[in-house]
Formats: C-alpha cells, sequence, structure tokens
C-alpha cells in the first residue's frame, strides 16, 4: 500500500499523508510526549552510541528513562530488541512507545532521529525539550535531492526544539544549526566548545576518536539536565560500548570486529581506529564490506571500495542489504573503487569464512555494514542474520579444522 501511494501520489499529497498519519498518532495515543522530557538526537554518525551514553548516565543518576535507537527500545528495566529495521520507527509505534514510557512513570525520553523520519513528518507532534546534533557528512542524498535537503531535514529537529540545543561546534556544518532560535545551547568539541576536552578529562574503555565527540555530546545533555559533569565523566568511563559498534568478537590469534559503519566518513573513521590494533606494522589488517540496495545512495559505492584499498591489506566485497537490487551489481559497484584487489564474494558467510582464513596471528580483521543488525533484506523478505554469531560459528570450524 506505501509503495502504491508514493507512486500515484503527488509529493505535497504524499507530505500531508504523512503529516495527517503523525498526528493521529499523537492524538490516538494523548501526546505523550508533552509528559516527558524528550531528547532527541540526529546526525550522520554517532547517533545511537550518543543516545546509549546518555541513557547510561541518566539511568546511573537515577533517572527514569526510556530509549528508542537503531539497536533497541528500553522502557526503565524493560527492554527489546529493534527488529523494524528503522533507525526512528513510524509515528504509531514511536507514540505508543512513548505512552508506555509515561505509564512506567519515565522522566525522560531518549529518540534517535533521522533525517527520513523527519522527511515523513515522524518528529511532528513530539513535544522536544532537548535536540543534539553530532556531525554530517553525505548520505541519503537520493532520498533528500541535495546534501542541502539533506541537511535542512535535520534542521527541522531544532527548529521544532525551543528549549536546549546541543551542537558539535568542530563540525564544519555546526553553524547551519547554531542559527536555530533556543532558550539555551551548549557546545562541544575536543579543542573546542563550551564542553571540551581540555576542561573534561574523559578516559574512555571504547575505542575512536569519534567515540570522544559521542561522551561531549552525552555529557553535555546530562548538565543540561542538571547532572554534574565529574559524575557524567565517571559513568561513561565505566561504559563498555553497544552491540554491534567496534565490538570485537575474537580476540586471539588475531582481532576480529564488526561495526556498523556504512558512510564514507565512519568508515574512514574505523578503519584509521582499527589499524591501530594490529601486533606489529607488517600485520595485516583484513576488511569485509558491502553496500545496501534499493537505490541508496550509490554514489557511495566505489567511494566505500576506495577507502578500503587505501587502508586495507586484504579487501573483500560481499552481500550486505541488496533490497529490490542485483547483489551482483551492488558488489561490482563497491569493488570498483578498490582498483582490482578486491575478492568478490555473493554469499556473506562464505566471505566472513575466507576474511578469518586470510588472518594470521597479529592481524586484524574488520566486517562493517551490519554491527548487530538481526536480519539481511532481500526484496522484501528479512532473512534472519548476525555477523557476530557468523564469525563465532565459522571460527569454531575453522579451529576444528572443518571448513
Amino acid at each position: 500500500m506505501k509503495e502504491i501511494l508514493k507512486k500515484i501520489l503527488p509529493k505535497f499529497l504524499l507530505d500531508f499523508y504523512h503529516f495527517i498519519l503523525a498526528f493521529l498518532g499523537a492524538l490516538i495515543y494523548g501526546f505523550p510526549s508533552k509528559k516527558l522530557i524528550l531528547i532527541g538526537v540526529t546526525g550522520t554518525n554517532g547517533k545511537t552510541t550518543t543516545t546509549e551514553m546518555i541513557a547510561s548516565i541518566f539511568e546511573k543518576a537515577g533517572k527514569k528513562i526510556a530509549l528508542s535507537n537503531s539497536v533497541r527500545f528500553k522502557i526503565k528495566d524493560k527492554e527489546e530488541i529493534n527488529k523494524l529495521r528503522m533507525t526512528m520507527p513510524g509515528r504509531f509505534f514511536l507514540q505508543k512507545f512513548l505512552k508506555k514510557a509515561v505509564k512506567e512513570g519515565c522522566e525522560y525520553a531518549i529518540v534517535e532521529i533521522t533525517s527520513e523520519g523527519i522527511k515523513q513528518h515522524r518528529h511532528r507532534f513530539l513535544d522536544f525539550k532537548v535536540a543534539v546534533f553530532t556531525n554530517l557528512s553525505p548520505e541519503h542524498i537520493e532520498a533528500h535531492g541535495s546534501f542541502e535537503k539533506y541537511r535542512e531535514a535535520k534542521g527541522k529537529l531544532f527548529l521544532a526544539t525551543k528549549d536546549i540545543h546541543v551542537i558539535n561546534v568542530e563540525d564544519e556544518n555546526s553553524s547551519y544549526y547554531l542559527q536555530f532560535p533556543a532558550k539555551k545551547k551548549i557546545t562541544y568539541g575536543i579543542k573546542n566548545g563550551e564542553i571540551n576536552l581540555e576542561n573534561t578529562k574523559v578516559k574512555l574503555k571504547i575505542p575512536g576518536q569519534f567515540n570522544l565527540y559521542n561522551a561531549l555530546a552525552a555529557i553535555s545533555v546530562a548538565m543540561s539536565q542538571g547532572i554534574e559533569k565529574n559524575f557524567a565523566t565517571k559513568v561513561l568511563e565505566e561504559f563498555s560500548g553497544i552491540p554491534g559498534r567496534m565490538e570485537e568478537i575474537i580476540s586471539e590469534p588475531f582481532k576480529v570486529i564488526v561495526d556498523y559503519a556504512f558512510t564514507p566518513n565512519a568508515l574512514e573513521k574505523v578503519y584509521q581506529t582499527v589499524s591501530q590494533f594490529k601486533a606489529t606494522k607488517e600485520n595485516k589488517l583484513v576488511c569485509v564490506l558491502g553496500a545496501a540496495g534499493g537505490g541508496r545512495d550509490k554514489w557511495k559505492r566505489p567511494v566505500l571500495g576506495e577507502l578500503a584499498a587505501k587502508y586495507c591489506d586484504e579487501v573483500i566485497v560481499t552481500n550486505e542489504d541488496p533490497y529490490d537490487e542485483d547483489p551482483l551489481k551492488i558488489i561490482e559497484e563497491v569493488a570498483s573503487g578498490t582498483k582490482g584487489i578486491a575478492r568478490k564474494i555473493l554469499d556473506r558467510r562464505e566471505a566472513i569464512r575466507n576474511s578469518l582464513k586470510l588472518a594470521k596471528k597479529g592481524d586484524v580483521v574488520i566486517i562493517t555494514g551490519k554491527g548487530c543488525e538481526p536480519s539481511i533484506v532481500i526484496k522484501d523478505k528479512k532473512i534472519p542474520w548476525d555477523d557476530r554469531k557468523v564469525v563465532i560459528e565459522e571460527f569454531k570450524k575453522i579451529e576444528r579444522g572443518n571448513f
């Protein structure tokens, strides 16, 4: 039904359709966000980790929270895996979730906000008190029409949030988000900003400079709600990460890491970070990657391949989530950026198996694109999948010599 409406309705009617759905969802569930302090986190990368860090600080501070992100839905001590394959759920789901949060006595709700969700008015009739901007790089360009429109879509969260804006001032697009009016603006950055590493010492367990930015965002949000900076910092120093984000699955004789990165910016940062985990400079970085289908950001496919060729000693390009596209065509488009060094393996399990067989003691294997996602989407079918489980299964076979 949705696909038919997309094809037959003119844009203004499709927008109105989404707007009406947003209003009906809020009306049916009684506008629950008005009874919560609603925190929205948006940006290209780091949204999920930032929401998890905020939740961790708030919970340790004794706050009753609800959390909605690409990994899970949580209301106080009850949680379930996000199997929707939607970072920001539909209007009825989200309003129902917030109604449950109110019923369970939650004070705060922390929600991951996407540009596609905003484009479809899913942020409408949600009473945001805090809006967070992590960073911005090209993504969802086909869906929005241009990078400028993608940036504008995220700006609508700040337009809708009148109280507190938390902004990464070291991102080159920060000035765009700083223009929106708010009662209070908090800026953060590693060197610049109101909250920075000169006045906030943070020693994280999880790797990557990008996680320092995520931590500073979370600390800024905590401080906006009266939680002391030192307390928030100590909580994050014990934060052990989230499933499928720089998650180390195998430690010996070589490391195997699974990460969600699927944008060029995120992938490059991941490769730069995991390169440091090799036992010696002579050890190899073995990389498994792919790209999503469904007409999503085709421009970035060869770019992903170029990055793999730049940082990786061994490159395997495989299937990710082809949706309605030919997976072999997607693989070819990614591999085209590798200048002929990529191994092209359609079956993702076989690709992972091969990456493990290529690795020697002290090497690092990095598998990107899916993280802890529980399925692979082929056309309209969701096939159960978990990169982490597959890694363990294939590693055990190699240990036993059954491959």
